[in-house]
C-alpha cells in the first residue's frame, strides 16, 4: 500500500513538473519532437562560434568518407529542420550539413545586428570556411537561397555547386503576398488559429504534405511566433522591402557554379517566374518547375528535388531551356532533371 501511494505521489509530481515545464516554454513540447527526428535520422547536433555568433547546426554523415558536402540554408520563418525530408530523399550520398541560420532556430541572435541578405551571406562564408571541408554544395530555400546567391557570387572558392529552391531576392511578378510585403504588413504573422492556417496556405499547395500538428503542438507555435513577431517584422523589412532586396538577383550575374533552380509550379510566395530571371543571369543554370507543388517544394517533392540535385552533382552540366532563360510573369517552362 505505502509502495503504491508513493508511486501514484512520483507520478503526480512528474506531471506537474512536465506542465509547469511546458508551461514555461510551450515551445519546448516542438524543440523535443526536433530532437526525436534528428535522432531517428542519425543526424549530430553541433555547435560552434564563429566569429563571435554561436552557431548550432545538424549534421549526418555519408556512406563514402570522400563524398560532396551538402550545406542547407533554410528560409524566413524556418529553420535547420526543414530540410530533413529532403535529407531523407537524399540518404547517405553526401555528407549534410544544416544551420540555423544566426537569428533563427537554436543560433544565436546578436541584437542591434543586421540579418538581411548581404550580412549572412558573410556569416554564411564564415560558417563555410569553418564547417565545411572544402567547396561545398550550397543550397538555399526562399531567403535561405537568396543568402546562397550572394555566398556563391562573393566568394566562389568556397562553393562549387549551388542549388536555388524557390529563392527569394529578384523583382517577380505581383501577387497577393508580394502586395503585402510591398504595403508593410506580413503575411507570415502567426498570432492565432486563424493566421497559423492562413501561413501553413500560404507556403504549401497540397494540405497533406503539411508537417502534422497535433494538440498542443499548434498553440505551442502560435506563442512562439507571436514571440518572435517584432524579429519577424524587422527581417522582412531588409529582405523584402529595403535596399538590398534584388541584391541576389543583382549578384547573380556574377555566379559561374553550375547551378540548379528548382521552383514548386504553385508557388504563391515567390511567382516561378523568378525562376527564369535568375535563370536569365546564370550562365549555368538548369531549371526545374516542380509540379503539384508550393512554396515547399522541398517538402511537397522530396524525391523530385533530390533527383535533381543528383544530377546537378553527379551528373553532366546542362543549361536550362530557352524559355527558362527568358523568364515572364506567367512562369516559364523549363527542361526537368531527371
Amino acid at each position: 500500500m505505502a509502495a503504491g501511494w508513493w508511486l501514484l505521489v512520483g507520478l503526480l509530481v512528474a506531471l506537474a513538473t512536465a506542465a509547469w515545464w511546458l508551461y514555461r516554454d510551450p515551445y519546448r513540447l516542438i524543440r523535443a519532437e526536433f530532437a526525436r527526428q534528428r535522432l531517428v535520422r542519425g543526424f549530430v547536433r553541433r555547435e560552434a562560434v564563429i566569429d563571435g555568433c554561436r552557431w548550432v547546426h545538424v549534421e549526418g554523415n555519408a556512406r563514402d568518407s570522400g563524398a560532396p558536402t551538402l550545406v542547407m540554408l533554410h528560409g524566413y520563418t524556418g529553420s535547420k529542420e526543414n530540410w530533413y525530408r529532403l535529407a531523407d530523399a537524399l540518404g547517405r550520398r553526401y555528407r549534410l550539413v544544416a544551420p540555423d541560420l544566426p537569428g533563427w532556430g537554436e543560433s544565436e541572435r546578436v541584437a542591434g545586428a543586421g540579418h538581411g541578405f548581404a550580412a549572412q551571406a558573410g556569416r554564411v562564408a564564415g560558417f563555410l570556411r569553418e564547417v565545411a571541408e572544402g567547396p561545398v554544395v550550397l543550397m538555399g530555400h526562399s531567403m535561405g537561397g537568396g543568402i546562397a546567391a550572394v555566398v556563391a557570387a562573393r566568394h566562389p572558392d568556397l562553393v562549387s555547386h549551388l542549388v536555388l529552391l524557390d529563392a527569394a531576392g529578384v523583382e517577380f511578378a505581383e501577387n497577393r503576398f508580394a502586395r503585402e510585403v510591398l504595403d508593410g504588413g506580413n503575411p507570415f504573422a502567426v498570432h492565432d488559429a486563424d493566421s497559423l492556417e492562413r501561413y501553413l496556405s500560404f507556403l504549401f499547395h497540397r494540405r497533406e504534405a503539411r508537417p502534422p500538428m497535433p494538440w498542443p503542438a499548434g498553440p505551442a507555435l502560435i506563442a512562439h511566433r507571436r514571440q518572435e513577431a517584432a524579429f519577424e517584422q524587422a527581417v522582412l523589412d531588409e529582405i523584402g522591402r529595403g535596399e538590398e532586396q534584388f541584391l541576389p538577383g543583382e549578384e547573380a550575374a556574377r555566379i559561374r557554379q553550375p547551378t540548379l533552380l528548382a521552383w514548386g509550379e504553385q508557388d504563391q510566395v515567390i511567382d516561378p517566374g523568378a525562376m527564369g530571371l535568375y535563370a536569365a543571369r546564370i550562365p549555368r543554370a538548369q531549371a526545374l518547375l516542380v509540379p503539384d507543388a508550393g512554396h515547399m517544394a522541398l517538402l511537397e517533392a522530396p524525391e523530385v528535388v533530390a533527383a535533381a540535385v543528383r544530377s546537378l552533382v553527379e551528373g553532366v552540366d546542362r543549361p536550362a531551356s530557352k524559355d527558362a532563360r527568358a523568364g515572364g510573369s506567367t512562369g516559364p517552362r523549363t527542361e526537368e532533371a531527371p
